[in-house]
């Protein structure tokens, strides 16, 4: 099957979004399809070869206390094109489908099946769905997909309140290869100190301020303890770097991005995992990562992390914004080390549902389906005002 999956997002920037397509690319390919990605991309793409089309120039947007990089040029159409003509796919599989420009030009231009995915449970540029004038628009281009697949309940659940209709539950994987037990830890961290680790960009939906907060708690009730700080941001960054010194704040660790291949030893160096997002998160790839390196977690109980994680089994569960909660989940768990030897076993068995191998069978399963019945909308012509259980 030749396939074409398609990102809005700027490809050579790490992102949920485009990290699901990498991995989702180099299983399909491992199963025989030949695939592409078409994406903007601000610096030259080499890992996927010549499996990588560039189209379009990104742009930052702000959007829903984040950054999107994404192309806003509206003259893609010709690009577009000649790449349908060249390639002539059996499939085109488009990530947040309704986002500008490059998707909804390639939805408009497609001349054969085509599969959208929604990540998303916030709002995103030119993506607002709660405007009449842009749901009316993007209705036509929505009319035009012959399958619709969400990440999660929480996904489907925000897509289908605009856009009533069937939406088959795929989820995220994780790459359990790649984030397994038997990576080797940072050894400098490695000294006796119970290890917090967070994972984000630093940007405000990600509540980093709560757990700095709630870390200075933790701090005064166990001192033998260190928080790991990975991702990128700068101005939010210089921010808390500021406060910890302000608030003379020990062990407070800002290593800012990494790479790919060495994120795997920050989880494993990690006694505890926590993510303190307090929204717009569709589904918990970072705790699924957690988890496939047998760490426990404290996570904000928003639907996002909650359809991924359970309380009490692979981790907490805690208010979000709730900064004594917060605290006191995480000494809980350095105080327990039973428990957290009990949740990183779980952890290891629940991640194992999500691996790559069993997520990309379902969408190639899902990509034959498609192929096989007529287009949605003829298939289905009442389901539109109808709210249906999506199944795996």
């Amino acid at each position: 099957m030749k396939i074409a999956l398609v990102s809005p997002y700027d490809f050579s920037f790490p992102g949920g979004v485009c990290n699901h397509i990498s991995c989702l690319e180099r299983r399909l390919t491992e199963m025989g399809h030949l695939v592409k990605v078409i994406a903007p991309a601000s610096r030259a793409v080499t890992s996927f070869e010549n499996r990588f089309i560039p189209i379009g120039k990104p742009r930052p947007v702000p959007a829903s206390g984040s950054i999107c990089r994404v192309t806003i040029s509206p003259w893609l159409s010709s690009q577009i094109k000649a790449v349908f003509d060249a390639e002539k796919f059996d499939i085109v599989h488009l990530h947040e489908p309704l986002m500008p420009m490059l998707c909804t030009t390639v939805l408009r231009l497609s001349n054969t099946a085509t599969v959208g995915t929604f990540h998303a449970t916030g709002g995103r540029p030119g993506y607002d769905f709660g405007k009449p004038l842009t749901t009316i628009l993007l209705k036509k281009w929505f009319r035009r997909l012959h399958g619709k697949i969400a990440v999660s309940p929480p996904a489907q659940d925000f897509v289908h309140h605009y856009f009533p209709g069937y939406y088959n539950i795929i989820p995220n994987g994780v790459d359990l290869d790649h984030f397994s037990p038997g990576v080797s830890p940072i050894e400098e961290f490695c000294d006796g100190k119970i290890n917090i680790l967070f994972v984000g960009r630093l940007e405000s939906r990600k509540g980093f301020n709560y757990l700095l907060d709630a870390y200075q708690v933790v701090k005064r009730e166990v001192p033998n303890c260190r928080l790991i700080v990975v991702g990128p941001g700068t101005r939010l960054r210089h921010r808390y770097e500021k406060r910890a010194r302000r608030r003379k704040q020990e062990d407070v660790i800002f290593i800012g991005p990494v790479s790919y291949a060495e994120l795997p030893r920050y989880y494993k160096t990690a006694d505890i995992y926590c993510s303190p997002a307090t929204g717009a998160e569709s589904f918990g790839v970072v705790l699924l990562e957690a988890m496939a390196t047998g760490k426990p977690i404290v996570a904000s109980n928003i639907s996002g992390y909650a359809s991924v994680l359970n309380h009490g089994a692979e981790g907490l569960l805690v208010p979000p914004r709730d900064r004594q909660a917060l605290a006191q989940a995480l000494i809980t768990l350095i105080g327990d080390a039973p428990l957290r030897q009990q949740m990183g076993e779980r952890g290891l068995v629940t991640a194992a549902d999500y691996s790559w191998e069993r997520v990309s069978r379902q969408v190639y399963n899902y990509y034959v389906r498609v192929l096989k019945e007529p287009p949605w909308e003829k298939q289905f012509p009442a389901i539109e005002a109808m709210s249906l259980t999506s199944s795996k």
